[in-house]
């Protein structure tokens, strides 16, 4: 697979392109992600669905720009799909060509297939193994059922956000609007049922973006933010029954305010219609899925077991010294497996994340390492972990003392928790700088409410034992060199 890949989508409403480096043989991120409002089926829903010249040209314009940005990036593969519009149309084949005679070749995808992809997004970059994907463009909607970490399956609904707009909201037909709605989301097989909702796309991301700012959520990060459905039924309902003007207000931006109506119309409907009682935000979707798709051909479509792409991502682009990595994760499993306290057992694999990722801060600055190593863990750990996961990662590696007076402590476990696992990680990163960390002996005894860890090396450097002299312990251990 070629190291930098672009995608992309063509939906109804924008054109979107995704630029995505290849660290390793799994590791990825985002390079560079632009967009463009090209409205391509603008117009078409008057017109039984012929793609019109003005939507075509702007379309291919961007498009043009967006194949110089890839090569401005050394893209060196570029996949591209054109979804709901450009399916439907009957005239497609006039806008395929355009596209080729400016260099893209765009594969039309049918709606079973944009089901899938924005499902093989949810399903490998986000913490869960089942539930209920949806993604409402601006011509349909897609839905992919999720069970035991396999999309089980798929469906495409002519249900979308300017097909609602062009056809009912701009002539004020609100009531028909929702019949419309409604007598689309009967075709949903009755097995499409369950508590959890993966929201993809624009419109998901924009009522997420409004609740986020009324309850004051104190993480700012989209993907992955959970909120339970029925406490907002009341908010969907208002964003569309009412005017533009109280959109605004709301927080709804002016990009959004002529599809968003419908999009909540179709997004409450099928919350109800679901059984839904949590929502879980998904910051990937189609051009995901297109690229894990390529990615993943030879690996059954999904990552290794124990697996996160973030984590192999941020090793491969700032541990400096891999084997001291190695070496501390391996010290802290020592550790954990002496110790066996089944208070940590729900905490091990924060504690391994955060133990082989506790160094990258020293590729901005040594001397505010564990500040920046915090910002970076937090900030780019966002696939397949939940935000309180990567906050407690984040937390745990700092060298400072955590005070109670964090505002972020209602998203962590106790303060005694926390500062046990940063003790933790503190302790297998100074013990990693012995000349033979391997030969460590780590066991530990139960003197009534306190864990005696007792390390045994019989060539145990001068600074480690400095070190580990100086080393804040808390009250529920001791150590003892031995």
């Amino acid at each position: 697979m070629a190291k930098i890949t672009a995608v992309i989508d063509i939906g109804s409403n924008s054109a979107r392109m995704a630029i995505f480096e290849k660290t390793s043989h799994f590791g990825f991120h985002l390079l560079y992600e632009t967009k463009s409002r090209v409205r391509i089926s603008e117009g078409s829903y008057y017109n039984n669905g012929f793609l019109q010249d003005e939507p075509i040209n702007r379309t291919i314009l961007a498009l043009d720009d967006f194949l110089y940005i890839a090569k401005c990036h050394k893209a060196r593969k570029i996949l591209c799909v054109a979804t709901s519009a450009v399916r439907d149309a009957p005239n497609r084949s006039v806008f395929l060509k355009k596209a080729k005679d400016i260099g893209l070749n765009i594969k039309v995808i049918s709606g079973e297939q944009e089901a899938y992809f924005g499902a093989l997004a949810a399903l490998n970059l986000l913490p869960f193994d089942d539930g209920i994907t949806i993604d409402i463009g601006g011509g349909s909607t897609e839905c992919a059922l999720i069970n035991k970490n396999r999309i089980v399956d798929k469906i495409s609904l002519d249900l979308g956000t300017i097909r609602l707009k062009e056809l009912f909201f701009d002539k004020l037909d609100y009531k028909s609007a929702y019949s419309f709605v409604e007598d689309s989301l009967r075709k949903l097989p009755d097995h499409f049922k369950h508590t959890r909702i993966f929201g993809i796309g624009g419109t998901a991301r924009a009522i997420s973006k409004i609740i986020i700012k009324q309850e004051k959520y104190k993480l700012d990060t989209l993907h992955g933010f959970t909120y339970r459905a029925f406490d907002y039924y009341s908010l969907f309902e208002d964003i569309y029954t009412s005017q533009q003007k109280h959109l605004l207000k709301i927080g709804i931006k002016d990009d959004r305010l002529d599809s968003i109506q419908g999009g909540a119309l179709i997004f409450h409907l099928a919350l109800r219609k679901f059984g839904i009682s949590e929502v879980i935000t998904s910051g990937v979707g189609v051009r995901e899925g297109v690229f894990l798709n390529d990615l993943l051909r030879h690996s059954n479509f999904c990552f290794p077991p124990n697996f996160n792409p973030s984590v192999r991502n941020l090793k491969d682009r700032f541990v400096k010294n891999h084997q001291k990595s190695k070496d501390t994760k391996m010290l802290a499993r020592k550790v954990l497996d002496a110790i066996n306290y089944d208070v940590l057992k729900p905490f091990y694999n924060h504690i391994l994340i955060a133990c082989e990722l506790s160094d990258i801060g020293i590729s901005l600055n040594f001397y505010e390492k564990s500040n920046h190593g915090s910002y970076l863990l937090f900030n780019a750990l966002n696939y397949a972990l939940t935000h309180k996961d990567r906050l407690l990662i984040a937390t745990i590696i700092s060298n400072k003392k955590i005070q109670n007076d964090l505002e972020i402590l209602d998203f962590l476990p106790s303060l005694e928790i926390v500062q046990i696992l940063s003790f933790l990680v503190l302790l297998s990163d100074i013990l990693s700088y012995n000349k033979t960390p391997r030969d460590f002996e780590i066991s530990s005894i139960k003197e009534g409410l306190v864990i005696i860890i007792k390390i045994s090396h019989k060539n145990l450097s001068y600074v480690v034992k400095e070190k580990l002299k100086k080393l804040s312990i808390p009250q529920a251990f001791k150590i003892q060199i031995c």
